[in-house]
């Protein structure tokens, strides 16, 4: 199957447009209380690998300053690919300059900078056109991508750097079904790309299953040229898999190993294809 993902003008294939323009405020009110409650030993505890608390927050700012300054403002300056330089290269490397040169800031400036430039992110979201083509969303492997998909990537990303935190202090993951339940659909419009060099025949499904209640059903089909999200579940699946939230939005972030989820999810039919889901990805990784 065709792996060039990249028709803006007909992307019915990654499935029903998701409209999180109205969570970004309730996020950005959740993240704030997680920060305003920190302690001062917190702000050191690793986040993520290599990264305390502390780098973590800067990052996000980082992403604020960026989103406002391409998609609001217009501003072009910045850094650039160096020669030979991926992607995934690129974004890690302007990352960790970002953070390294923010050091000198102290947390409670960080704090109160991250709510003053996340309220403009909130008001920048909401009032985006989710038709217009944005940036490309690589993990679902479509360049330019819609609005949609792309302001719901950012509310993921945001969403599960808050997770990052809290888990670092020894919390657990948000419960809330609603932001939940639209990180997980957003994760799922990964699966077409995933599925990308996985060959079968026209009309194949697979589904997923995510318990809960932020769960829901996905069923990916193969179709000519791509895999899609698009075609009505005939009820007859190669492959079911049946995973928990938790497990789920980990492993689409690679917080674990499709083995790791492989051995604790149910699958029913095909296990070539399962694992093949099991591969997903939703983040530059």
């Amino acid at each position: 199957m065709d792996s060039q993902l990249n028709d803006v003008a007909s992307h019915s294939w990654l499935g029903a447009p998701i409209d999180a323009r109205f969570l970004f405020a309730p996020e950005l009110a959740a993240l704030m209380a997680t920060l305003r409650g920190l302690e001062p030993a917190d702000w050191h505890k690793e986040a993520v690998p290599g990264w305390t608390v502390r780098d973590l927050t800067t990052h996000i700012l980082g992403d604020f300053y960026g989103r406002l300054a391409s998609h609001r403002d217009g501003h072009q300056e910045g850094p650039g690919f160096a020669a030979g330089e991926t992607l995934e290269t690129f974004i890690h490397r302007i990352n960790q300059e970002w953070v390294d040169a923010n050091r000198r800031v102290s947390p409670a400036a960080l704090t109160d900078t991250v709510d003053l430039i996340g309220g403009q992110i909130v008001r920048f979201f909401e009032t985006t056109d989710l038709d217009a083509p944005a940036l490309g969303v690589s993990w679902a492997g479509i360049d330019p991508a819609p609005m949609w998909l792309d302001s719901a990537r950012d509310f993921t990303e945001y969403w599960t750097h808050r997770q990052q935190i809290r888990h670092a202090i020894g919390q657990n993951t948000d419960p809330d079904p609603q932001l939940l339940a639209v990180v997980l659909d957003t994760f799922m419009r990964a699966l077409p790309h995933t599925l990308r060099n996985t060959n079968a025949p026209v009309g194949t499904q697979i589904r997923v299953q995510i318990a809960g209640p932020a769960g829901d059903t996905w069923t990916v089909t193969a179709t000519e040229p791509r895999w899609s999200l698009a075609e009505p579940d005939t009820g007859h699946p190669a492959a079911v898999v049946d995973l928990d939230a938790e497990t789920a939005w980990r492993l689409c972030t690679r917080g674990i190993q499709p083995d790791t989820a492989l051995a604790r999810a149910r699958i029913d039919g095909d296990r070539e294809l399962a694992e093949a889901v099991c591969q997903i990805v939703s983040i530059i990784y």
